[in-house]
Formats: structure tokens, C-alpha cells, sequence
């Protein structure tokens, strides 16, 4: 199998056959190769070839840009190895693997519509689910040229569980299979877990999670986690969720079910179309714009988890970051596209 160096390092992995791109092999490895969405969109993977010879999987896709492409710069989350290789890419503990990944085949046991578009997918593992609140796993389905990022929703677990979030893409190549055709009895193969925005039980602070649309799935996780998580008895979760309309909002049912709810968590839903149909007496606005009203000028004081569209996800670390002064380091969001 092919033996990948890092240029000007002592640092290689192998790439084998049960991993298939670059990222995921280094990974595996338990290298810190920079990453985030695993998916070609974030651009964080960037490398350049300097011996060797690779297959890009997406030549084409959106992490590169104009600049990259003229430089001759590839994505390892969408090559392969076809030689030994030499590779000048960005590594750094911060994205050593917090719990080693896996490859295996999950049965779907169940399915769940939540909302319109959203519906909860339950898979079962061979092996205990092993990941942290937050992460995410790669779901491919038979005959899908890659495989596609998703967050769990529920907290690791000796039943081999691992349950996902997923909002019906209209048009999405996977999504839309997801839906029509993925039935109970159903195999998929599941990679993970993946993700850099897990909880972080050692910060001192109370924990903010904001959501849009199936950014729930990760955010959900992590309320839980802190709920679960001994060593974080004393934290309160102030969970903001925001929607299109009014049918668009979940989530609350299953954080009430959680021991400590009516103690510890504060729950705020907003939809930003309040005339789209369905009777609403709740926030009116974006999500980002809610919480600043909300909490607006303590934000400095909380440990920030956040996950939803692009241009949600960019509102609110804008107003976090640069209006309201919280440092980077409490601010934790993976970039999908």
C-alpha cells in the first residue's frame, strides 16, 4: 500500500484500502492534519503534491480556489494515493484525532420525521458508538461515487447506536436517497467520528448552543453531554433554535425528556418567517439577531457551540466574534457547505 510523507517532516501513513482519501488515512493514523468538513467545501485540507502521483475523487470542488487551482494545490479529503507520495500540508496537534476512527457497516433501525424536511435516521453499529457530543461520522450509500458528513444527535453508547438529524435536501444526491429509498433493514457505511466542535468538558463556562434548520443534530448532542457529563453538574445550556416557520422547530420535546431540563436549560426558538403559515406567539427573526437581544453583552461569559447554513453560521460569528468580543477559543463551529 501506498506510504505518504510529509515534506519536511518525519511524519508518513500509509494509505490502505479501507481508507479512502488522504485526510481520512493521516487521520486514522492518529495524525493532526488540518481539516473541518471533510467534504471539499472548507478549503482546510489543502496540500501540495511534491512526489508522487494521486487520484482526485472532485477536481472541481468549492475548497479550491482560482489562486489554489493555478498553484496546483489539491484537497486530501478528496484524494487518493496511486504511488509513495511526498505532500506539504498543515498539521497541528489541535486536529490530532480526539478518539480513534473507524470504517464499518450500520444497519438503519429506525426513522423519524420531526419537521417537514427533518427527519431522524437510527442506525446500529457492529461495536459500541465511541465519539464526543458534537462530532460527526461520513454516511455512504451503496453506488454514491462519496460519502456524505453528518452530526449525531445523541451521545455515545455501549448499544452500538449512532442517530443523525438530516434535513431532506431538495435535489441533494444523498439526501434525497436518504429519504426516498432508505428503509428499516437498510446498510449503510458509516466513518468516524470526525469534527473539531465537540464539548469541551474542562471550560469553566456556562454552555450556549445555537442551531438553524439540522443544525440541531450536533448542538442537540451537545446538551446532552452536558447534562450527562459529571464533571459538568453545575453548567446551565441556553439552547437557541431558529427556523423558517413555525413547523420548522423541534428539538424541544427531546431536551425537556433530559434529567436536569426544568434546572438547568433555557430553551429560545425564533423563525424568520412568521406570515409562512402556522400560528406562532414566539421570537420573530434571525437567530443570531434573537440571541443578541437575549443575551446580548454576556456573551463573553459562555462556551459557544453553533452549527447550521453557511450564512447563518457566518451571522453569528460575525456578532460573537467582532460585536460582542468573545474570544475565538470559546467559539466552536466545524464549516460545511
Amino acid at each position: 500500500m501506498p506510504t505518504v510523507r510529509l515534506h519536511d517532516s518525519a511524519l508518513s501513513f500509509e494509505q490502505g484500502e479501507s481508507h479512502d482519501t488522504l485526510l481520512r488515512a493521516g487521520l486514522a493514523a492518529g495524525l493532526g492534519l488540518s481539516y473541518e468538513c471533510n467534504s471539499g467545501g472548507c478549503g482546510s485540507c489543502k496540500l501540495e503534491l511534491i512526489e508522487g502521483e494521486i487520484e482526485e475523487l472532485w477536481p472541481d470542488a468549492p475548497g479550491l480556489t482560482a489562486r489554489d487551482l493555478k498553484k496546483g494545490r489539491k484537497l486530501a479529503c478528496q484524494c487518493r494515493a496511486r504511488s509513495d507520495l511526498v505532500i506539504a500540508m498543515r498539521t497541528d496537534d489541535a486536529f490530532r484525532p480526539a478518539l480513534p476512527t473507524a470504517r464499518f457497516a450500520a444497519t438503519l433501525e429506525s426513522r423519524r420525521a420531526l419537521t417537514p424536511d427533518i427527519t431522524e435516521f437510527r442506525f446500529r453499529g457492529p461495536a459500541p458508538a465511541c465519539f464526543l457530543p458534537g462530532q460527526y461520522a461520513m454516511l455512504r450509500l451503496d453506488g454514491m461515487p462519496a460519502p456524505r458528513a453528518y452530526s449525531m444527535s445523541n451521545l455515545a453508547n455501549e448499544q452500538g447506536l449512532w442517530e443523525f438529524w438530516i434535513r431532506r435536501k431538495p435535489g441533494g444526491q444523498v439526501s434525497e436517497r436518504l429519504f426516498e429509498t432508505l428503509h428499516p433493514g437498510a446498510q449503510v457505511t458509516l466513518d468516524g467520528p470526525y469534527g473539531l466542535a465537540h464539548l469541551q468538558p474542562a471550560a469553566p463556562r456556562d454552555v450556549l448552543c445555537i442551531a438553524g434548520g439540522s443544525g440541531i443534530s450536533p448542538v442537540l448532542s451537545i446538551a446532552r453531554g452536558v447534562l450527562a457529563e459529571p464533571a459538568m453538574a453545575g453548567r446551565h445550556v441556553h439552547f437557541f433554535f431558529g427556523g423558517r416557520t413555525p413547523a420548522d422547530i423541534c428539538g424541544l420535546a427531546e431536551l425537556q425528556a433530559l434529567p436536569g431540563f426544568a434546572e438547568r436549560v433555557s430553551f429560545h426558538a425564533a423563525i424568520s418567517e412568521p406570515g409562512a403559515g402556522g400560528e406562532w406567539d414566539g421570537a420573530v427573526g434571525y437567530i443570531h439577531e434573537v440571541l443578541a437581544k437575549a443575551l446580548g453583552g454576556t456573551l463573553r461569559d459562555f462556551e459557544c457551540y453553533l452549527a447550521g447554513p453557511p450564512p447563518m453560521v457566518q451571522a453569528t460569528t460575525q456578532m460573537l466574534l467582532r460585536d460582542e468580543g468573545v474570544p475565538a477559543e470559546q467559539v466552536h463551529f466545524d464549516r460545511f457547505f
